[in-house]
């Protein structure tokens, strides 16, 4: 009998328990009203007299342990609640984890592209180094041509054919070389121009240019796409085309919205009148066609170009383009909700 409790002894000593469940289990078992130590304290009446000392000595041995065992194991569990209250999870990151934002300029562009790839538009990109035949020449515009100073360009100095692309243009070059008609793309990006930076203008902004090329396509046909356009950007259906100038297209145009006076932003970025210029846009000049490899007598085209800076300083109520680029996180943040 005396041998069975030391192995129980031994039990207690080795036992070990990381949750309170476990725990109050081995009380009951050892300590509990209907546990080991009340039956072996029961059965010490029936032990002979010569073994009682040494078996009420065993029971008390095996009792005092199991008792240290059940406090120290309910003070381990205690403590690592009151550090898990005070410090929180411990295994979290030291430093709380910030979510970005997507940039004003990338929501509204994303927001142009979809809506064009809606109606048959694919997306097509090229490099913003680019050369002077597939940013000037190509698109009607030669060396020395007077229309090139509408484009104050940043040239590459130590080779003056190689330069900051001025317009997204040139990717609508490089794609018609490599497609036939028909064609109908949008070319979004980055382009610069040598101009003063203001609260209106910036040498750094976006574009989305399109390109239409098919039989028979007409002036109505850019008319409607425009139409469709500001619909759906704007919520709007007011626009107007003013007659305009660019080498690449004839007839030219610029694309007005009327946004309203509803806000002095409204009379700011408007200058007072409530139309705000988004673009330009026209009949793509025949010899572009032919420069890029496509029979003029054949197939017929409209191209249009808007700035994104524009449109999202009209979403946006922003009074001052130069925000977009000085990454003022408090100005970025507002933003965070949006996709």
């Amino acid at each position: 009998m005396i041998d069975k409790i030391k192995e129980h002894i031994e039990e207690v000593k080795a036992f070990h328990a990381d949750n309170k469940e476990k725990i109050e289990e081995f009380r009951i078992k050892y300590l509990g009203s209907k546990g080991l130590l009340r039956e072996l304290f029961a059965d010490f009446k029936t032990v002979p007299n010569e073994m009682k000392k040494d078996f009420g000595q065993v029971i008390n041995q095996l009792k005092t342990i199991a008792e240290e065992k059940v406090a120290t194991l309910q003070e381990q569990i205690e403590s690592k609640e009151v550090a898990k209250g005070i410090y929180g999870d411990l295994t979290r990151p030291g430093e709380p984890v910030t979510l970005g934002s997507r940039h004003p300029i990338s929501i509204v562009k994303n927001q142009i592209i979809d809506i064009f790839s809606s109606v048959g538009f694919n997306v097509s990109e090229g490099p913003e180094i680019e050369d002077d035949w597939h940013n000037f020449t190509a698109l009607n515009l030669p060396e020395y041509h007077p229309a090139r100073d509408m484009q104050d360009t940043f040239f590459i100095q130590t080779n003056p054919d190689v330069l900051l692309r001025t317009h997204t243009s040139s990717v609508q070059v490089r794609y018609m070389e490599n497609n036939q008609p028909p064609i109908r793309t949008i070319s979004p990006g980055r382009v610069f121009r040598n101009e003063d930076i203001s609260a209106r203008s910036h040498c750094i902004f976006h574009q989305v240019e399109g390109l239409y090329i098919d039989k028979d396509v007409s002036f109505a046909d850019l008319k409607q796409t425009l139409l469709y356009f500001t619909k759906e950007m704007f919520g709007k259906s007011k626009i107007r085309l003013r007659p305009s100038y660019f080498p690449f297209t004839e007839p030219s145009a610029e694309i007005d919205i009327y946004w309203g006076l509803k806000t002095e932003t409204d009379y700011r970025i408007t200058k007072g009148t409530g139309w705000l210029e988004i673009g330009g846009c026209g009949m793509v000049d025949p010899n572009v066609l032919k420069n890029c490899g496509i029979d003029a007598d054949e197939y017929t085209g409209f191209a249009f170009g808007m700035g994104v800076e524009r449109i999202a300083m009209l979403l946006y109520q922003i009074g001052d383009i130069r925000m977009f680029y000085e990454n003022d996180v408090r100005f970025l943040e507002q933003f965070k909700s949006s996709l």
